[in-house]
């Protein structure tokens, strides 16, 4: 993936997507796909429902393991849009709360938004859903460490974040 936009540059879904699902074997592997990005670190991207992901086929749920990979990577996401320029990053915590099962047979859709960016660190929260936001799967709150050695305007503003 090369530079993510600057802040308050619109971002091309299409070339998002084709970044952090295409080259990342394991978003590929889940069929994730990306309905909108917004340059100020909002992400939604949806788990498309596939009979090998449920957990239990007696109620046709989605794996908790598969939301969880979708809550990681669209926090992920979020905060490589927040980003001023690509630079790798790493999960360094991942909290999530299992609100209710996913619906039987549909898609999950997560929100995501990285509200801080600094230095190192960035920290994100997010939601999965069924149909409704309002009514979440799951709730997350997730923190990246950031790998700027060496790159300099990764940060929006250098003295601290947004």
């Amino acid at each position: 993936m090369a530079e993510a936009p600057a802040v308050g540059v619109p971002v091309d879904v299409r070339l998002f997507e084709m970044g952090f699902v295409q080259h990342v074997p394991h978003n590929r592997a889940l069929g994730l796909r990306f309905l909108a990005c917004e340059a100020g670190g909002e992400v939604v991207v949806e788990l498309p429902y596939r009979p090998e992901l449920v957990g239990n086929p007696d109620t046709g749920v989605i794996h908790g393991g598969a939301i969880t990979a979708l809550l990681d990577a669209t926090c992920g996401a979020a905060v490589f849009v927040k980003m001023s320029v690509f630079a790798p990053i790493a999960t360094l915590d991942l909290r999530i709360d299992y609100l209710k099962p996913s619906p039987a047979g549909s898609p999950v859709r997560a929100k995501a938004h990285c509200y801080r960016l600094t230095r190192h660190v960035a920290f994100a929260r997010a939601v999965a859903y069924g149909d409704d936001e309002a009514d979440p799967i799951a709730s997350a709150a997730a923190t990246f460490m950031l790998f700027t050695k060496g790159r300099s305007g990764v940060v929006p503003n250098e003295r601290g974040g947004p």
